[in-house]
């Protein structure tokens, strides 16, 4: 298993911040590793990712987990349990009327250990992606 996390405490209700995350259309406007997200983002649906880490490929998500305001989970990879991948983002209400916004993502599957190595570290783009997120939320709300 190889899990990447990032975390941040975002001056915004949980509302505002899931309107950002299921807004595919407006990834890149703050999402600097985000060309472009195709699909609608609801319980169900493909979804098609464009990265910048990766230019040229197209890694295709289908949503199996959405709690309006809560959690969101994407799931990709290989048949057969060869190579998954599995992305949640959970918010959760503070106290101070904050909201701490997770993003983790787990990697598992038999092929693991022949292609892990050649997974780059997500840990830059992850804090691009929660920073990115931070402040659009706190811009907008």
């Amino acid at each position: 298993m190889k899990v990447y996390s990032v975390s941040r405490t975002i001056q915004a209700t949980p509302e505002a911040i899931w309107a950002l995350l299921t807004d595919a259309s407006g990834y890149p406007d703050w999402d600097p590793g985000m060309e472009r997200l195709e699909g609608n983002i609801a319980l169900g649906e493909q979804l098609k990712m464009y990265t910048k880490l990766n230019p040229g490929h197209t890694f295709p998500v289908k949503v199996t987990d959405f709690m309006p305001g809560q959690k969101m989970t994407w799931v990709g990879g290989m048949p057969m349990g060869l190579f998954r991948g599995e992305r949640t983002f959970t918010l959760s209400p503070q106290d101070d009327n904050t909201t701490e916004f997770t993003m983790r993502e787990v990697f598992t599957g038999l092929l693991l250990p022949l292609i892990g190595s050649s997974i780059p570290d997500l840990t830059p783009s992850f804090e691009q992606f929660a920073d990115g997120l931070k402040s659009q939320a706190e811009s907008s709300g």
